[in-house]
């Protein structure tokens, strides 16, 4: 960011993603935009669009989805492996020692000022504008400022509530509001945006890339979800430990929503969910290769992606870390061994989901198959013989941000999931089973909508309140793994430490010991410094 004076102006140069239109016809184009002083800038329609793209511009930066925001979500967690050399922090439970640890901090607080801004002077805007691009403006400012509370109450804990710019309310010092409070503004935030955002079939909902009404439901149902399972009592089955077997775990009540009551939350999430599927705006791909592939972007269960153009300033490294195919010679994510045998041997999500046979990107193009187990599957195939050395080439990479225009460059255009349609299922299963102390007919239609997909075999019959409930749990996992799922699903059901500390040292020796201070991220020392009103980190750091 330039900043610098105009005729007594200070103008901010911000870079701003213009997403690809409805039509599906038009590019993402890079266009630079300004942003004066309200009284001088909010004029009209076109200066709203402007103001609210720069808003998801956020998202474009090394705060948040450039690298950190998936680094920090998606390597720690059980099922997750790799290259020491890039898990040896925030993989290895020390998010300090790696460069990114105060990214979402900083990038949802971006979101969260800009946001205002946009409430505050869009308001204003009475000319020049259509009334219903207008409300959708409005909206998407609404779900952007509760996206990013939702990730910060998820992250942090409790935190500064900040409702109004700067310019509005200089306030500095601002303490930290308890997790109750900030989940409730998440939700009259989610609310508002759900009556002002258009529904994804209306032609004025905006290009692609943008959040529609369905979006705001589906996050509000993700929202009151969360809220139950951390007020929940009980027990939960995972598999996992050093023998991959499965373990019962009493679960903790998430810190600060020991005071929620979770039938109705459960309730909530559920109905909410109901909403999105009675909607028909959405359905589910037929073919996991095609929901994963280029043509499959943006459409049918993709609700809201974020979008990304090769060889321009709007790309990603995810492709590079996750992929087989890297300029590392291979990637330096894949999932456990363990993992992959909690899949059916028939799961498409293995089947057509992990590489089983790929090309090393180095100079005698190394051959490899996975997994060493399958030798018999995978070694030769079509002629070629593939090689595996157990201790070096067990690595199941996935498909999911691998079809990129050019996977020879480490940054691409990589679309990253922020909300797909198969979540709303899962979440009603998940949610009548805990309302009604055990799984009703709807629980299990719906959890074998998402099942069904992916392989012949329905969930087992007559499973009890606790072997529903950590089997939807372990669907989540197969159905999610690399998506910024898994994590938050150990979180919000309280048995993240028991779970990864029942590993111990996990696949490529990478440690999964955890302690009461990896529940939650450092607040940046930068914030402790200017915001006096925090007074203290949050516990062990």
């Amino acid at each position: 960011m330039i900043f610098y004076k105009l005729n007594g102006i200070k103008i901010l140069l911000v870079t701003i993603i213009t997403i690809t239109f409805l039509s599906c016809q038009k590019k993402l184009e890079e266009q630079p935009f300004s942003f004066l002083s309200p009284e001088n800038f909010y004029k009209n329609e076109a200066d709203a669009k402007v103001a609210i793209n720069g808003v998801y511009s956020a998202f474009y930066t090394y705060d948040l989805y450039l690298q950190p925001m998936w680094n920090l979500t998606v390597l720690d967690d059980d099922h997750v492996s790799g290259a020491d050399w890039y898990l040896g922090t925030t993989g290895a439970g020390n998010p300090q020692g790696y460069w990114g640890v105060d990214g979402p901090w900083v990038g949802c607080y971006t979101i969260i000022s800009r946001a205002n801004t946009v409430l505050e002077n869009v308001e204003k805007i009475n000319t020049n504008i259509d009334i219903e691009i207008k409300n959708r403006i409005l909206g998407e400012a609404y779900f952007l400022r509760g996206w990013a509370y939702f990730q910060l109450v998820q992250l942090y804990g409790g935190v500064p509530i900040r409702l109004k710019s700067l310019s509005a309310d200089p306030t500095a010092n601002i303490p930290r509001a308890s997790v109750k409070k900030v989940y409730e503004a998440i939700i009259e935030d989610f609310k508002n945006a759900e009556t002002k955002l258009l529904p994804c079939t209306n032609v004025k909902s905006g290009e692609l890339g943008r959040v529609t009404r369905g979006v705001a439901k589906g996050f509000l149902a993700k929202t009151y979800l969360t809220m139950a399972s951390g007020s929940a009592t009980g027990n939960v089955l995972v598999r996992g430990g050093t023998d991959n077997g499965i373990y019962t775990y009493t679960k903790n009540i998430v810190a600060g929503l020991d005071s929620i009551n979770t039938k109705t939350y459960y309730t909530l999430a559920r109905d909410k969910a109901l909403e999105v599927i009675a909607s028909g705006e959405y359905q589910l791909f037929t073919s996991w290769i095609e929901m994963w592939s280029k043509a499959g972007r943006n459409k049918k269960e993709h609700m809201w992606e974020l979008q990304a153009l090769g060889a321009s300033t709007f790309v990603n490294e995810i492709h590079n870390y996750f992929s087989a195919y890297s300029t590392f010679g291979r990637g330096a994510v894949w999932y456990t061994n363990n993992h992959y045998r909690d899949y059916d041997t028939t799961d498409l999500r293995v089947l057509d989901g992990v590489v089983h046979n790929y090309e090393m990107n180095n100079a005698s193009r190394t051959k490899v198959f996975y997994p060493s187990w399958q030798a018999w599957k995978y070694k030769v195939v079509n002629g070629i013989t593939y090689n595996n050395t157990a201790t070096t080439d067990d690595r199941a990479y996935v498909i999911k941000y691998a079809d990129v225009a050019d996977p020879s460059v480490s940054r691409s255009d990589a679309h990253f999931p922020m909300m797909r349609y198969a979540e709303m299922f899962l979440i009603v299963a998940e949610a009548d089973n805990e309302i009604n102390d055990g799984p009703t007919s709807q629980a299990y239609n719906n959890l074998n909508i998402i099942r069904s997909r992916a392989l012949a075999t329905p969930t087992p019959i007559n499973l009890t309140q606790e072997q529903f409930r950590s089997f939807v749990l372990a669907e989540r996992a197969r159905e999610f793994v690399f998506e910024g799922v898994r994590r938050y699903d150990l979180l919000r059901w309280g048995v993240y430490l028991q779970v990864m500390n029942k590993i111990t040292t996990g696949q490529n020796n990478i440690t999964k010991v955890r302690n009461t201070r990896n529940l939650l991220l450092p607040i940046p020392q930068s914030e402790l410094n200017s915001n006096t009103a925090i007074t203290a980190n949050n516990p062990g750091w």
